[in-house]
C-alpha cells in the first residue's frame, strides 16, 4: 500500500527516483522454488503446503499470527513504536528493528486493522496482554490524534501522521489538518467493538461521535462523487486543494458502523437508518455496477484510476458473515472474488497453484512488487473471502483456492530474511502485524477443521467475546450479547455444555438452542439465545500451557542466557545457552546451545514444575533425548530440516530438563510449554 504513492511519485518526478514497471500479465505463473527466501514445500500434487510445518495447517496458521503477535506485545514493551511508526526496517542479520522515519504513519487506519486482530485473537489465546496492547493504542489515539472540537468534522479521528510525530493532523505530504471520512467510520466501529469487549463506556462515546459526523456530513453523491469523500479538510469539509479527493467507494466501514449502533438502539438512530440506506443505495447504483472500487488507502494521491481489492473483498466478506443484509449476497459475493482475481488493473500470480494478488493498480502501473517477496495482507484477505464463501455455500472450489492461497502467506510469519519492498528494507505493521493476521484468524472461523486438532480454541463468535477462559478439559466464556452461535475446536469430548448455569442439549443443527459436536474433529458449535454465560466441561486431557516464547522479554542474538528468564521461571546457569535469531524454520528469536560440538545442555526450573514440551527444529536427521532427574527418559526422531513439536505427556513436576543428541548446538528451540501444577496419573 505505501509502495504505489512511490511508484506514482517515481513516473512524475523530474528526477527518478527507480525504474519504471514492466507492462504485466493480468495472471502469470511464478513457481519459484522459495517464498520469502524460504524453500516451499509441496504436496504431491506439485501444490503449495503451509510453512513452517507443512503437514500440519493448524500448527502453520496458528503460528502465523501468534508469531506477529508476538512480534506486536514485544515492540509494545519495548519502544511503544506503534504508536507513531507504520513502518520499520529490521536488519536482516540480528533482526533488530528501527522505525522508518521517513513514510506516513497509519494511525487510526492502522489502529482499527489492530481492533479486527485483538477481537479475534484474544478469544483464540484467552491473553489478557491483547487487551492491554489495544486499550494503550486506542487511548493514545484518543489523547493524541481527533480533530479539534468545532470543526465540521468535529472530534474523530485523523486517518495519519507525519513520520514520528507524537500529534496526529494527517501526513503533510498530502495537506494539513484533513480527515478521511471512510477511516472514521472504519475506526467508529472499532471504538464500537472495543466498547462491547471492555464494557467501557468512553469507547461507545467515541462511536457514536463518530456516527454523528458522518451523519451529519453525508450527501447523495452521484457517478464522481461519493456520500463522503475520499479525503477532505478537516475544519470545513472541503475537497478542493493538494491531496484532497471526492470519491470513495469505502462506504461499507460506515455502514458496519450504523448497523450496530441501530442493532443496539444507541445514539441517533433514525438519523443513522436515513444515511445508512442513502449509503447503501448509492453503493449499488455506481460501484457495484461500474466496480469503480477506487479510494481506500491513506498514502496515495486521489485518481478515479487507480482501483483496490480492498473495497470489494471487505464488502463481500461483510455480506457473506450478514447475509440479512443483502438478498443477493451469494451472488454478490462471488462476482466481487472473481472480479477482483480477474481485473486487469493489477497483476495477479499462480505460485504452485495458490493465487496471489496484489493490492492496486491503475492497469499500468501498480503495487506491489512480484510475489516471494512481500505484501501478503491482500492475498490473505482474498483466501478469507473465499474460505467464507465456502463455510457459507459448501462450494468446495473455494475452500480449495483460501487453502493454497493461505499456505502463501505463512511463508511470511515473523521477519522472512529475504522479504522486501519494492523500496529497500522496509517493513510495515500495518499489512503484515494488523491485517493480514486479522484476515488469516478468519480461516478457523469459516473452516474450523484447520485449526490446531490437539488445543481448544473459541474461533470465531456472532458476537464479540468479552471473557474467556481454558483449563484442562474445560472452557469457560462469555459474549457481549446473550444470543449467539459460537465455533470452537476442542482437543476433548465434551460431557457438558450450559448456557447462564442451564444445561443446553446437542442437536443435529443449531435451528434452536443447542450445540452440535463433530466426534472426528472435534469442531462444537453452540447457539445461545437467553444468557451470555457458556461453559463447557469434558474429559481430562493435557495440561493448558504456560508458554516461554524468547521473544518477551526480548534480548538479542548471541545474548549468552544467565541466570533466571523469565524471572521466576526457568534458571540458565552461567553458559550454556543463547538466544539465536531466526534462522531455519523459526521464524522469531529462539535459544541453541552455547558453544560448539555440544551434545548435553541443561536447564533447572526456578521451582519443579511440569515440562511440557519444546519446538525443536533440527537441520539434520538426529535424534534427541529428554530426561529429568525425576521422570523417565523420553527420546524423539528430528527428520533433517524439519520442526518438530514435541509433547512429552509427562504430568509430574521436575526440577531440571536435560536435552541429549548428535550435534546438538546445530538445534534451535522455542515455545517451550510447561505448566506449574501437578496432576494425579489417574486423570490422564
Amino acid at each position: 500500500m505505501k509502495q504505489f504513492a512511490l511508484v506514482m511519485l517515481v513516473l512524475l518526478a523530474s528526477t527518478p527516483r527507480g525504474p519504471a514497471q514492466e507492462p504485466f500479465k493480468v495472471v502469470s505463473v511464478v513457481d519459484q522454488p522459495t517464498i520469502a527466501g524460504r524453500p516451499v514445500q509441496l504436496d504431491g500434487q506439485g501444490k503449495l503446503l503451509p510453512w513452517p510445518m507443512p503437514e500440519n495447517t493448524g500448527y502453520s496458521y496458528s503460528s502465523h499470527f501468534l508469531t506477529q503477535w508476538s512480534i506486536l506485545w514485544d515492540q509494545h514493551n519495548r519502544h511503544r513504536f506503534h504508536y507513531f511508526f507504520c513502518c520499520f526496517e529490521f536488519d536482516r542479520d540480528t533482526f533488530e528493528m528501527q522505525p522508518d522515519w521517513h513514510w506516513v504513519n497509519s494511525t487510526a487506519y492502522l489502529r482499527a486493522m489492530l481492533h479486527g486482530f485483538i477481537e479475534r485473537l484474544y478469544p483464540y489465546t484467552g491473553n489478557p496482554d491483547t487487551i492491554t496492547f489495544l486499550k494503550d493504542f486506542i487511548d493514545y489515539e484518543l489523547e493524541h490524534g481527533l480533530t479539534p472540537e468545532g470543526y465540521a468534522w468535529d472530534r474523530v479521528p485523523y486517518t495519519s501522521a507525519n513520520p514520528g510525530a507524537l500529534r496526529y493532523t494527517g501526513w503533510s505530504r498530502h495537506g494539513e489538518d484533513y480527515v478521511e471520512p471512510h477511516v472514521v467510520g472504519e475506526d467508529g466501529y472499532a471504538y464500537l467493538r472495543f466498547y462491547e469487549m471492555t464494557g467501557n463506556t468512553k469507547y461507545l462515546h467515541s462511536a457514536i461521535r463518530c456516527a454523528n459526523e458522518l451523519a451529519k456530513n453525508f450527501r447523495p453523491g452521484d457517478e464522481k462523487n461519493s456520500p463522503w469523500p475520499w479525503r477532505c479538510y478537516a475544519r470545513d469539509g472541503k475537497v478542493e486543494g493538494k491531496g484532497m479527493g471526492p470519491y470513495s467507494a469505502n462506504v461499507v466501514e460506515p455502514v458496519m458502523l450504523f448497523d450496530e449502533l441501530i442493532r443496539l438502539q444507541l445514539g441517533d438512530v433514525a438519523a443513522y437508518q436515513r444515511v445508512r440506506k442513502g449509503a447503501w443505495d448509492w453503493l449499488h447504483k455506481y460501484p457495484m455496477k461500474n466496480n469503480v472500487w477506487v479510494g481506500y488507502f491513506e498514502d496515495v494521491t486521489p485518481r478515479m484510476e487507480n482501483m483496490n481489492n480492498v473495497i470489494p473483498l471487505e464488502y463481500a466478506r461483510y455480506v457473506l458473515l450478514n447475509p440479512d443484509k443483502d438478498p443477493e449476497w451469494r451472488e454478490n459475493a462471488r462476482k466481487l472474488i472473481e472480479w477482483v482475481k480477474s481485473t486487469p488493473k493489477w497483476p495477479k500470480y499462480i505460485v504452485h497453484g495458490a493465487t496471489v494478488t496484489t493490492e492496486q493498480g491503475d492497469g499500468r502501473t501498480f503495487c506491489c512488487n512480484k510475489p516471494n517477496e512481500c505484501c501478503d495482507s491482500h492475498t490473505a484477505r482474498l483466501a478469507a473471502v473465499e474460505a467464507l464463501y465456502y463455510a457459507k455455500t459448501g462450494d468446495e472450489k473455494y475452500r480449495e483456492e483460501a487453502f493454497r492461497s493461505y499456505n502463501w502467506v505463512t511463508y511470511f510469519q515473523g521477519m522472512p530474511p529475504k522479504a522486501n519492498t519494492p523500496f529497500g528494507k522496509q517493513w510495515w505493521f500495518t499489512d503484515e502485524y494488523a491485517d493480514g493476521p486479522r484476515r488469516l484468524m478468519d480461516a478457523f472461523w469459516a473452516v474450523p477443521e484447520w485449526a490446531p486438532e490437539d488445543e481448544s480454541h473459541l474461533l470465531g463468535s456472532t458476537s464479540v467475546v468479552t471473557r474467556i477462559a481454558y483449563e484442562r478439559g474445560s472452557v469457560t466464556y462469555s459474549t457481549f450479547d446473550a444470543s449467539s452461535v459460537d465455533v470452537l475446536r476442542l482437543n476433548f469430548a465434551p460431557a457438558s455444555v450450559r448456557s447462564g448455569g442451564r444445561p443446553v442439549n446437542r442437536r443435529n443443527d443449531l435451528s434452536q438452542e443447542g450445540y452440535t459436536f463433530d466426534d472426528k474433529t472435534r469442531v462444537l458449535r453452540v447457539r445461545h439465545d437467553n444468557s451470555r454465560d457458556v461453559d463447557i466441561q469434558g474429559t481430562k486431557v493435557d495440561p493448558v500451557p504456560l508458554m516461554v516464547d524468547f521473544d518477551n522479554p526480548h534480548l538479542g542474538g548471541s545474548t549468552v542466557l544467565r541466570g533466571q528468564y523469565p524471572s521466576g521461571v526457568i534458571d540458565w546457569a552461567e553458559g550454556a545457552w543463547k538466544v539465536n535469531v531466526p534462522q531455519g524454520r523459526m521464524s522469531t528469536f529462539n535459544i541453541a546451545p552455547a558453544g560448539e560440538e555440544v551434545s548435553r545442555a541443561t536447564f533447572k526450573f526456578a521451582y519443579p514444575r511440569v515440562f511440557l514440551g519444546i519446538d525443536v527444529y533440527s537441520p539434520n536427521p538426529s535424534s534427541l533425548t529428554i530426561r529429568c532427574p525425576e521422570i523417565r527418559e523420553v527420546i524423539y526422531t528430528l527428520n533433517a530440516d524439519t520442526l518438530t513439536r514435541i509433547r512429552t505427556g509427562w504430568l509430574d513436576r521436575c526440577s531440571a530438563v536435560t536435552f541429549e543428541g548428535h550435534n546438538l548446538n546445530r538445534m534451535r528451540f522455542d515455545n517451550l510449554a510447561y505448566s506449574p501444577y501437578f496432576y494425579a496419573r489417574v486423570d490422564h
